[in-house]
């Protein structure tokens, strides 16, 4: 998602359970909520409310009006072209910005209200209801719309649109190898997606979905094999990965279609679909590392093409890995999953 584009949420979510979701998509890096004011009360919170309310900070209203200190904006529903030329008719009188909804087919109306208010400075924030959606919205005409209020009442949907933006972030730290150990044959994947993957990226895997390596992706290739910029040589099919929506998935059910979160060196996060998984026997290596008082490891294949990075962006294979030696993983506390999806509050431990 590109500088200054506002992605908003309007929750679906029961009036008990509103404080909670706020303060959680908060913590996701969402700054403007589509609320009354008034349910952000008794919040330590910095969110910003679009709303008909006066209150609100950026204000619908029914006729265009200027007040002080506010963003004045109206709501449009759009069935035909007439409506768009009305959009621009009364955009031009004032409005800081307008809310589309377009029932049917989004792309031609969405692109043509793009085309005709980008040069007038009015923003246009147009009505989502999928992450899907939401991508779509943000990409049309290259330009996209300058922002998307989205309707939900799941906080992986919000994750999962965040990564479909690019404004998924994990704060890699380093981890220092402990032990490193030969385990005999295994079965490891291969996941060829259907990008280009570039230096410094790469899959995040590991065998607890609390810890996760960063394994570098087959750009570089070998004295052996040429580079595979699309593949990720990830682990053993036991090893835990992250989906866009926030889940994990075991490596071995991976198959063509499948989405996959791809990272980098710095922690961005992006989509990728799986083009194919390749399952086969090969001799592989335990490796064991800790980040503060998290431990976590990795089965993966005994061979050089598989890298790590470290911290300072250099990459080391596995064979070449030292007890000692410290590269790029994600940790964070232990809590339990269900078919993929975390469970607060329930006790486990993982080894």
């Amino acid at each position: 998602m590109t500088k200054n584009r506002e992605f908003i949420i309007a929750p679906k979510v029961p009036r008990g359970q509103l404080a909670k979701f706020l303060t959680e998509i908060e913590k996701e890096g969402i700054k403007i909520v589509n609320v009354d004011p008034s349910a952000l009360k008794g919040l330590k919170t910095r969110l910003a409310t679009i709303y008909t309310s006066q209150n609100a900070d950026y204000v619908i209203v029914d006729k265009v009006t200027k007040m002080k200190g506010k963003k004045i904006g109206m709501k449009f529903k759009v069935l035909s072209n007439a409506d768009i030329e009305n959009i621009l008719h009364v955009a031009k009188t004032g409005l800081d910005f307008v809310v589309v909804e377009v029932k049917d087919w989004k792309i031609i109306p969405l692109e043509n209200i793009i085309a005709k208010l980008h040069k007038i400075h009015t923003k246009i924030f147009a009505i989502a209801n999928s992450p899907e959606e939401v991508r779509k919205m943000f990409s049309i005409l290259e330009i996209g719309v300058d922002g998307v209020i989205f309707s939900t009442s799941s906080l992986n949907e919000v994750k999962e649109s965040l990564v479909y933006l690019g404004t998924k972030n994990f704060d890699l730290k380093p981890a220092k190898i402990l032990e490193i150990k030969e385990v005999g044959n295994g079965e490891r994947v291969c996941v060829d997606t259907a990008s280009m993957l570039g230096r410094g990226e790469g899959m995040l895997i590991g065998s607890r979905s609390n810890f996760l390596f960063l394994v570098h992706n087959e750009s570089v290739g070998s004295s052996f094999t040429s580079p595979r910029p699309f593949r990720v040589n990830a682990g053993a099919v036991h090893c835990y990965t992250l989906s866009p929506d926030g889940t994990t998935k075991y490596l071995s059910e991976l198959e063509t279609g499948s989405e996959v979160l791809v990272t980098d060196s710095h922690g961005r996060a992006r989509r990728a679909t799986v083009g194919r998984s390749k399952i086969e026997s090969r001799p592989m290596l335990m490796i064991k590392a800790q980040i503060e008082n998290e431990i976590g490891g990795i089965i993966a294949q005994n061979a050089e093409t598989i890298r790590f990075v470290r911290p300072n962006g250099h990459l080391v294979s596995v064979t070449h890995l030292k007890r000692g030696d410290v590269v790029l993983a994600y940790s964070k506390p232990a809590t339990g999953r269900h078919f993929g999806m975390e469970v607060d509050d329930e006790y486990i431990i993982e080894k």
